[in-house]
């Protein structure tokens, strides 16, 4: 069970062992998604319509553009900024987990409410996934900036990432992105985390039998499901972070079609609008999606059978 749960909890487990989970659950994630997460990025930052009546489209398709970064950049572009966003995963998961296990420990020990409540695992998803984007939003522009870059690449290697930002753009730069993250994260991390709940608890109600036998299956649907309805209740705000992430990195996407400067939040929303429509602000929702099922469904598939792992050893090694 994700979170704290007064009545099943019997996860006799340490804040290091949630942090660690949390951690090798992203890892592992990481690596089987990243290609989706390079053409939803490449969706989400092209202003020409994702469509093939657009001659001037670089991208239309799921297929087609992974047919042309393969044919255009060979297949280490699907793992662009590959070391950057895995820190990201390591360093978010195990944030993310381990705050949100002890934030719904405090909520049953407060005697708030119900700590398995929808709504106070959606308050507790939200807060430790803005904790952790807090802790990991540097790592996260120097991901979307590596998979953003087409060929010749601007920056070679992490570390002339890091120092020609710092010195072209200043500290700053390094938060770019971070209002729309952190109001985005809220509601999604939120969603996800209750709607898993909520979801586990549905599947043991219409299948009871199957749901104590296939514990593994059931957390992959329930996550998978949870992603896929977080994300695109939330999705806007995701391409408008993405947008936000890019400004002042115009010359690496001339190759990619036409460029755009925002200057915040709601000059990136008024703009998308403007030029794109309202389905403009959908853009790269399809791999976005099949990456949210996968991710989310992965991310509490490995979380729960790390979780349960360290359970069982701590069990085996206890006296008898």
């Amino acid at each position: 069970m994700v979170g704290y749960d007064p009545k099943a909890d019997d996860r006799d487990i340490s804040n290091v062992e949630v942090a660690v989970a949390g951690s090798v659950s992203g890892l592992v994630t990481r690596v089987l998604i990243s290609p989706l997460d390079v053409i939803k990025i490449r969706f989400q930052l092209q202003i020409e319509r994702l469509s093939r009546s657009d001659p001037n489209a670089k991208y239309h398709g799921i297929l087609q553009a992974g047919r042309q970064i393969l044919q255009e950049e060979g297949p280490t572009a699907f793992w662009k900024g590959h070391i950057p966003a895995q820190l990201l995963s390591i360093g978010y998961g195990a944030v993310q987990f381990l705050s949100f296990e002890v934030l719904t420990e405090l909520v049953h020990r407060a005697s708030v409410r119900d700590a398995r409540d929808f709504s106070v695992h959606f308050l507790c998803g939200g807060l430790s996934a803005c904790v952790a984007t807090l802790a990991v939003h540097p790592v996260d522009v120097l991901r979307t900036r590596f998979a953003a870059q087409g060929e010749p690449r601007v920056y070679k290697t992490l570390r002339d990432a890091v120092v020609t930002m710092y010195r072209t753009e200043g500290p700053l730069v390094f938060y770019k992105g971070l209002n729309p993250t952190l109001i985005a994260i809220f509601p999604y991390a939120g969603f996800q985390f209750s709607i898993y709940s909520s979801l586990k608890r549905a599947y043991e109600w219409a299948l009871p039998a199957e749901g104590k036998k296939n514990g593994n299956f059931k957390n992959l649907l329930c996550g998978s499901g949870a992603g896929v309805i977080s994300k695109t209740l939330t999705y806007p705000l995701d391409l408008f972070k993405k947008r936000l992430q890019v400004g002042g990195f115009e010359q690496a996407r001339a190759s990619f079609g036409q460029v755009r400067s925002y200057k915040g939040l709601l000059d990136c929303a008024g703009q998308v609008l403007r030029e794109e429509g309202a389905q403009g602000c959908f853009k790269g929702l399809s791999p976005s999606l099949l990456k949210a099922a996968l991710s989310t469904g992965l991310v509490f598939f490995w979380y729960e059978l790390f979780c349960n792992f360290f359970h069982h050893m701590r069990k085996a090694d206890s006296p008898r």
